[in-house]
């Protein structure tokens, strides 16, 4: 396979949060960086959470610089130095991080400083804003404006709403609206990795995607969220069903924002033997032509992968494009509004 460039469109993104096995040996994210056939172009560490006492901030459970991370931190400069763009996710379920930035200047500027400092210690070129918790409109806005006053116009600011707050404002973790955001600060945010399982969005067809870019959100930026596996949540897509929806969207959109797992150690089909199997299938659905070679490739291995087979009633049941009749009237129609929509060009 010819050399692919990693900053262009479709993304191929993954987050990595178990960075250690059960006996603390390192889960490698080197195959990734050194396999021609996989085009990963960002990676996501994660979760950074800010605790009560500010200097106590922790990667996961620890202190970003715990020796447990040495080998994290050394083979992201290796990813970095390759052309993948590494990412820090702030949040996520661990709640308390963004009420401690939801206060006043003081408290802000109290809580923001280590954040400050592990981007800058640790060469981060972006940060994932994963609200899942209340925060307000004026809060995000401000911490926004402040990354991008510090870090330059090149620094990646990214959020992670679940996908029906792209929909309805009500059917949202984060407290503020999505669309206001964007309306507001949308020239400033790179792109929205939006969950679309555990309930709040659905993969098993294009629909829901389609449904956002109906609303008015650009393609290049949503990005379709996943669970690379049944383990890490609900809403885990077969191959046999989630290659055919991706072949149908990166065909019907031609700025296909791409798509980000979550997360990486025991991705599928590989699992925990060969997790960069994920990404590996991934390159060969968004980056290769011949996809309808590579979805008979993937059929085929189903049984050598010991996944269980499709029934014909489970894959009409997860048709991509299903032939429904409709009311008399439709759907409603929703309201467009103003997105600002950065070229991919500039990703680093």
């Amino acid at each position: 396979m010819a050399p692919i460039p990693r900053g262009s469109l479709p993304r191929i993104i993954l987050y990595h949060q178990t960075v250690n096995d059960p006996e603390g040996k390192p889960i490698s994210i080197l195959p990734l960086i050194t396999r021609s056939d996989i085009a990963v172009t960002h990676l996501i560490v994660a979760a950074i959470h800010i605790n009560e006492d500010p200097s106590a901030i922790t990667l996961n459970d620890h202190h970003p610089s715990d020796p447990r991370f040495a080998t994290l931190w050394a083979e992201l400069r290796i990813a970095q130095a390759s052309g993948v763009t590494v990412l820090g996710m702030l949040g996520g379920a661990a709640k308390g991080s963004y009420a401690r930035l939801d206060g006043d200047e003081a408290m802000f500027e109290e809580y923001y400083g280590p954040v400050h400092n592990l981007i800058r210690e640790r060469g981060l070129n972006g940060l994932d804003l994963d609200v899942e918790e209340h925060m307000s409109l004026g809060g995000v806005i401000r911490l926004i404006d402040r990354l991008r006053a510090d870090f330059g116009p090149h620094f990646l600011i990214t959020l992670a709403p679940v996908a029906a707050a792209l929909l309805d404002p009500r059917r949202n973790l984060s407290g503020f609206d999505y669309e206001a955001l964007e309306v507001m600060r949308g020239k400033e945010i790179a792109w929205y990795n939006a969950q679309f399982y555990c309930g709040w969005g659905d993969a098993s067809n294009p629909l829901m995607y389609e449904m956002c870019i109906g609303k008015g959100w650009s393609p290049e930026k949503v990005v379709m969220g996943l669970v690379t596996t049944p383990e890490n949540g609900p809403g885990w897509v077969p191959w046999q069903i989630l290659g055919r929806n991706l072949t149908l969207l990166k065909q019907r959109f031609a700025n296909f924002g791409g798509v980000m797992g979550w997360e990486y150690f025991n991705s599928s089909p590989g699992g925990k033997e060969k997790p960069w199997e994920w990404a590996q299938r991934m390159t060969q659905l968004l980056r290769d032509d011949a996809s309808s070679e590579v979805l008979r490739e993937i059929d085929a291995s189903v049984d050598r992968h010991n996944q269980p087979e499709i029934t014909k009633a489970e894959a009409l049941a997860l048709e991509a494009d299903p032939d429904v009749k409709s009311s008399a009237q439709g759907p409603p129609v929703p309201a467009e509004f103003q997105y600002y929509s950065d070229s991919s060009s500039g990703e680093e």
